[in-house]
């Protein structure tokens, strides 16, 4: 940069330095059909972004800084939102219960849209790369099936398979280990179940984005996103707290920038 900008590395220093010495205004983009995204991500130092990302005109409309997600702050950024005129249609988010706590309080007549990339993700983890039970060898398969789903027939037919799994191992899922000694107890195949209920749980938010395409299916855009910021700020390494925060607002500020 500096041999194309024909200024010295102390004088380009001077103005990165007014720059991480002061933070971009924002600006509400007026929208009456937002269709959001909303996730988090952290950074060292117990540092928590949310970001509420409006997918269809692709800007960030509202940030907030905190220590991890939390339900109280994330209600009032969604009333918020509303307030300065943004019409929330829909929200994509990964399942995180303070999200989904604060849009069943704050606009619980709003779509909510389960990511389903997170609950293949997370199912996957669970269930291990390579189960050797035979149940969850099927819920691995069922799963893996997901994203083959195009129609409301593909749906049908998907939820009936998983509903049939279920309810051939209910009593599998459900059974419990008793400590004779103490009487405490705790579900003996937790992963599986941790797996099955997490789906049971969801599958009324997976797929409302087969009626309306502009719901979107899953949080990657955010998540690629964040992996950009992320890589950015790796290369400006030993940033104060203050700049770390500066750096990223900033980002936000000039990606918006190109959405105008």
């Amino acid at each position: 940069m500096s041999a194309e900008m024909g200024m010295s590395k102390r004088s380009l220093q001077r103005k990165f330095s007014v720059y991480l010495s002061s933070v971009p205004s924002f600006a509400i983009k007026q929208n009456k059909e937002a269709y959001l995204v909303i996730d988090g991500t952290y950074f060292p130092g117990d540092m928590c972004l949310v970001l509420y990302y409006d997918s269809h005109i692709r800007y960030t409309q509202l940030y907030r800084f905190t220590d991890k997600e939390r339900f109280v702050q994330i209600k009032e950024d969604l009333l918020n939102l509303i307030k300065l005129g943004i019409s929330i249609k829909s929200v994509t988010c990964d399942g995180h219960r303070a999200i989904l706590k604060a849009i069943s309080t704050a606009i619980p007549d709003v779509i909510t849209q389960r990511c389903l990339v997170h609950i293949h993700r997370e199912s996957n983890i669970w269930l291990r790369k390579k189960p050797v039970n035979q149940r969850s060898i099927e819920l691995k398969k069922i799963v893996n099936l997901i994203f083959l789903i195009k129609t409301n027939n593909d749906k049908v037919a998907w939820i009936k398979m998983f509903e049939e799994w279920f309810e051939s191992y209910k009593d599998h899922i459900n059974e419990k280990k008793i400590n004779s000694g103490t009487g405490r107890w705790w579900y003996r195949h937790k992963n599986l179940r941790r797996t099955a209920v997490m789906i049971k749980k969801a599958i009324p938010n997976m797929f409302h984005f087969l009626d309306n395409p502009s719901i979107p299916k899953s949080t990657n855009n955010l998540e690629s996103f964040f992996g950009h910021l992320k890589d950015t700020l790796s290369i400006h390494r030993g940033l104060s707290r203050q700049h770390r925060k500066a750096f990223i607002l900033w980002y936000l500020h000039y990606k918006n920038q190109t959405r105008r």
